[in-house]
């Protein structure tokens, strides 16, 4: 049985400040406070696990655990179908130099194994989110998003994060680094969970 999020204060188990404000925007015609973890001065969990799912609950139950408000967390990625699904739950793993995160980097990479394989176009791929909202009672929701679309090179656009500029929706001329920031987060893998949660456990 889904439960009915009550409760006035959130806790966003992101230190991604572009995320939390996302989630602000979201909340606030509801009345409920939005609060982030860097904020709490939480740490990062190490994301241990193999699927977006279980490194979403790794995030949100700590978060939980340390502040005893109600928490929501999300893993998000891509998965490359010529690539067997890569780079998926170690989508942000590709991107990681000693400097912080480069997904130009990442993006060259994804393209260069595409072309060893000599994958055929249209090269499918689609991002993935699993949002996790979890109790101090230890019950939680988990729900799925996803966006469908091909991969372009070379990548185009100027505003998104990750993989946008790369990333061109099924039914799309644009990628999704060329979209207006209101666009993107329409038809978004994160809109696509954020509308089930709400549904389910808010509406």
């Amino acid at each position: 049985m889904s439960r009915k999020f009550t409760e006035d204060r959130i806790l966003i188990a992101t230190h991604n400040a572009g995320k939390l404000e996302e989630m602000r925007q979201l909340f606030a015609p509801r009345g409920i406070a939005v609060v982030g973890a860097a904020e709490m001065d939480l740490p990062e969990p190490d994301e241990t696990e193999i699927t977006f799912v279980g490194n979403a609950r790794i995030k949100a139950h700590a978060a939980v655990k340390a502040t005893g408000l109600p928490a929501l967390s999300d893993d998000s990625g891509i998965e490359v179908e010529a690539l067997d699904g890569a780079p998926g739950v170690y989508t942000a793993d590709w991107a990681e130099t000693a400097d912080g995160r480069d997904f130009i980097m990442a993006m060259t990479k994804t393209h260069k194994l595409l072309e060893e394989k000599m994958a055929p176009h249209p090269r499918k791929a689609r991002f993935c989110a699993t949002l996790v909202l979890a109790w101090p009672d230890g019950h939680e929701e988990v729900v799925e998003g996803f966006v469908n679309g091909s991969l372009v090179w070379p990548y185009r656009g100027e505003t998104g994060h990750g993989y946008d500029p790369m990333f061109q929706p099924d039914g799309y001329e644009m990628t999704f680094a060329e979209m207006p920031a209101a666009q993107k987060n329409e038809i978004s893998h994160r809109a696509d969970a954020f509308r089930k949660l709400l549904a389910r456990c808010f509406d």
